[in-house]
């Protein structure tokens, strides 16, 4: 059986540490001290995320508390000097938020945190209520899969697709993720396409293609 590609769902944490709008100042503060986090949602109702405080968010306090803006800068930097004077989870946060869905692949999820420079994303459901938190560091838990298992993935879902009759001449070796396939193939332009879809299992880290072509094979 094919193995389903990994999503959100499967590498998020599902136990979420979440403020309120009115959450004040120094409570968001303790709460990202206690669990050792750099940014929280902010959910309102039933867990609706409405936004997400970060450490950025708040340091904009401690920037401007001994430094006099002049106008021109306090009109360019009009949104940082609000958040600086302000208490509250609703007027720190930034929102709206940048949030994934449970079903999306890792890939998306990597992607959104590199266009919008997050370290991590609220896991919302289609009611945009929270379902997890996943960050970089869960993104590479696929890499921690281990090696028999895609040894044994890459030979059902690579090598026994791609060549049916002498996928038994094929060897599939995996060690710290790296694939190494070997061995003799009858059609030599099926090369660079198993090296590509052994590539795109999930949690290998590298290939090395030593498969030769055989026409007798």
């Amino acid at each position: 059986m094919t193995t389903r590609p990994f999503t959100v769902a499967d590498v998020m944490t599902t136990k979420v540490v979440a403020v309120r709008p009115g959450a004040e100042f120094k409570e968001i503060v303790a709460a990202m001290e206690r669990w050792k986090v750099t940014a929280l949602p902010v959910v309102e109702g039933e867990g609706r995320v409405v936004g997400v405080v970060s450490e950025a968010d708040l340091l904009l306090k401690e920037e401007f508390h001994d430094h006099r803006l002049g106008l021109i800068e306090q009109m360019r930097r009009l949104g940082a000097t609000a958040k600086a004077g302000s208490r509250r989870a609703a007027d720190l946060m930034t929102s709206p938020a940048i949030t994934v869905a449970p079903d999306a692949a890792l890939p998306q999820a990597a992607r959104l945190m590199a266009a919008h420079g997050v370290k991590r994303l609220p896991v919302v459901d289609t009611h945009g209520t929270i379902r997890g938190i996943v960050s970089r560091s869960d993104l590479l838990k696929v890499f921690l899969r281990p090696d028999e298992g895609l040894a044994a993935e890459v030979r059902h879902d690579v090598v026994e697709h791609l060549f049916p009759a002498s996928h038994h001449r094929i060897d599939v070796h995996v060690e710290e993720g790296v694939v190494t396939l070997s061995g003799r193939v009858r059609d030599s332009s099926l090369v660079p396409v198993a090296a590509r879809l052994a590539r795109a299992v999930e949690g290998v880290v590298d290939v090395r293609c030593e498969l030769t072509a055989d026409a007798e094979v």
